[in-house]
């Protein structure tokens, strides 16, 4: 399954320049039945598998005999996502992740876990699939991995904010014009124009992150007047039950 994600695009070309390393580990290579078994039913019945203990705690033995790495459980359980974590991540040297299937893992076996991560209120079939996107996320922060390291610390949730919008050519399309001061060449009220759309956007879609946002007073002040406005401008649309139109009461 990893090998579409590791081995294509940013992913690949950083593995060739030598920034980052990766292996994925089968857990079957240690269990020691003919089926190479690595669920079983769980103690006090129920529905569905867990995964077995021993292969896990075998395959850390053997993975972690030489260097040392930071275990990472994919779970629903595990704290929430964030880009503030995947920066953390990517000064580590190495990570390990765990992929449970099933029904997850037996509990003895998180005990290993130096950090459980969930992508969000929601299940997956396996771990895999969060542990390509939590690898993405990092691997992207690492120096040199995107060619241009401004282009990491200019995205979404870089400072707290989502991006602003951004353009290429044509500067007219179907009656659609960039923003002129893009065009201007002046850098420094380029500047100031991100500046202030990633504040307007972050207030009109992400208002909760205005919370910890890295914002003036003066922003922090403006951007509430437009949470405020966006929420009077929802009341006044608020529809009628009955007859679907506007409701004059919102």
């Amino acid at each position: 399954m990893f090998s579409s994600v590791m081995g294509t695009s940013i992913m690949k070309r950083a593995q060739e320049k030598g920034l980052l390393e990766f292996k994925a580990h089968d857990l079957r290579d240690w269990t020691h039945d003919f089926h190479k078994t690595t669920d079983d039913a769980p103690y006090g019945g129920g529905p569905g598998q867990l995964m077995k203990v021993e292969p896990v705690f075998e395959a850390m033995d053997d993975l972690l005999a030489d260097e040392p790495a930071t275990i990472i459980f994919p779970t629903p359980t595990g704290e929430p996502f964030t880009q503030e974590i995947a920066e953390e991540l990517s000064h580590e040297n190495r990570l390990l992740f765990v992929c449970g299937h099933y029904e997850g893992f037996d509990e003895r076996v998180y005990t290993l876990a130096d950090r459980c991560i969930s992508l969000g209120d929601f299940v997956l079939t396996g771990g895999e699939l969060a542990a390509m996107v939590i690898t993405d996320a990092v691997c992207r922060l690492i120096p040199g991995v995107l060619g241009d390291d401004q282009s990491a610390q200019d995205e979404s949730f870089a400072d707290g904010l989502l991006e602003y919008p951004q353009y290429t050519r044509p500067a007219t399309y179907r009656g659609m014009e960039v923003p002129p001061i893009l065009l201007s060449g002046d850098h420094a009220k380029v500047d100031a124009w991100r500046r202030k759309m990633a504040i307007e956007k972050t207030a009109r879609l992400r208002p909760d992150m205005l919370d910890t946002a890295k914002l003036s007073e003066e922003e922090r002040a403006w951007a509430l007047s437009i949470v405020e406005e966006v929420a009077r401008s929802e009341e006044s649309s608020v529809e009628d039950p009955i007859t679907g139109t506007p409701d004059a009461r919102a």
